[in-house]
């Protein structure tokens, strides 16, 4: 844990004894009353914490200061879409797509992905936003990615959640559009120019995307891209095609 970062109707208030950041302040980092660490609030500045009262309960009250410089990491221009997975793999997804930086995720139900996983419980009872703040914490950042949750490939792509906004010009604001697949793809995500333009990405589930969705790809104009021969993971595309993409955006 890089960063304690605490929400603002956490303020003013003790942190339990159970609660992990009060572990890992107490236990992992021996800090005592008095001593200061990184800390951040949720969507806010970053800057220094510091442990004010250690209760007889265990639970403790810190204070924060901030400085003006101490802003958010800027999060990339990317937007991931994945299908869904088993709630395990799903977790880690939004981790460390949120420790890498992406800005949006959305989670697509898909013709040939379990249907089962689409009734987990883990983006509705809080599981999800904790994995995403997980995966912020670790990059010492304080903002996690946007998440928004999709029946189907067609109504994501209805949806069109990437339309350009903003005051840019809009050659820098109209996204690269590519999916992932490894049948018959036009070319390599290894061998992309770098651009100045953001990203969206579509990542399928194990068995692959079917032929209707491929066709629904291809009529929305994404480019259809592999990374190697090899049969992915779900959770280990979805890191290896955001740090491609960064590699071409971040150029």
């Amino acid at each position: 844990m890089n960063l304690i970062l605490l929400e603002e109707h956490e303020l003013g208030h003790n942190l339990s004894r159970r609660d992990e950041r009060t572990i890992h302040l107490l236990k992992v980092l021996h800090k005592k009353c008095g001593d200061t660490f990184d800390a951040g609030i949720l969507g806010g500045k970053r800057g220094a914490g510091r442990i004010e009262k250690i209760n007889f309960d265990g639970s403790i009250f810190v204070t924060l200061d901030f400085n003006a410089d101490e802003k958010p990491l800027p999060r990339l221009r990317m937007r991931v879409a994945a299908a869904f997975v088993r709630p395990i793999q799903m977790r880690r997804i939004l981790r460390e797509l949120s420790n890498i930086g992406v800005s949006d995720i959305d989670i697509i139900g898909t013709d040939l992905g379990e249907k089962s996983y689409r009734d987990t419980k883990l983006l509705i009872d809080g599981g999800s936003h904790a994995a995403l703040v997980e995966g912020a914490v670790q990059a010492r950042d304080t903002t996690i990615p946007n998440l928004k949750v999709y029946e189907s490939v067609d109504s994501w792509l209805e949806a069109r959640p990437w339309e350009p906004l903003g005051s840019e010009p809009v050659f820098l604001r109209v996204p690269l559009l590519f999916v992932m697949d490894n049948v018959k793809p036009e070319s390599s995500l290894f061998h992309l120019s770098p651009s100045s333009r953001p990203a969206v990405l579509a990542i399928g589930p194990e068995r692959g995307w079917s032929d209707r969705e491929r066709d629904l790809f291809e009529k929305a104009h994404f480019l259809r891209l592999s990374m190697g021969e090899r049969a992915l993971r779900t959770e280990t595309a979805c890191v290896a095609a955001a740090m491609l993409t960064m590699r071409i955006i971040e150029n």
